[in-house]
């Protein structure tokens, strides 16, 4: 299971075709997280200043036409997918819970 961070307006931007952020565009890929915890830092580091909800998709890796790469970041891998996220793979959908500074503190349920 992939995880990804995403704004609810990103996410709901094109309801009808495969999610592709702007990574994808610019950089060939869509950034991944491989756990929850990996996630909320992410979460924390690269989207408290952003407005609204903040979601993670829980993604099937099997149900994804793109290639999966593993590569490193710090000295972590991190799990790349070289195509748009295909919005049958996404198995679950959670929201990041933020406290009153914009921190990342939990995930729960989305709806």
């Amino acid at each position: 299971m992939l995880l990804h961070v995403v704004p609810l307006a990103d996410w709901s931007a094109a309801p009808d075709a495969p999610y592709a952020p702007a990574s994808l565009a610019a950089e060939g890929f869509v950034h991944c997280s491989p756990d929850e915890a990996a996630a909320l830092v992410i979460a924390g580091d690269r989207y408290r200043d952003v407005a609204g909800p903040l979601l993670v998709l829980l993604i099937d890796e099997d149900r994804l036409a793109g290639e999966i790469r593993w590569e490193g970041s710090g000295g972590t891998l991190f799990p790349h997918v070289y195509g748009p996220i295909e919005r049958e793979a996404v198995t679950s959908v959670l929201e990041v819970r933020r406290d009153a500074d914009g921190r990342a503190r939990e995930l729960t349920p989305w709806l």
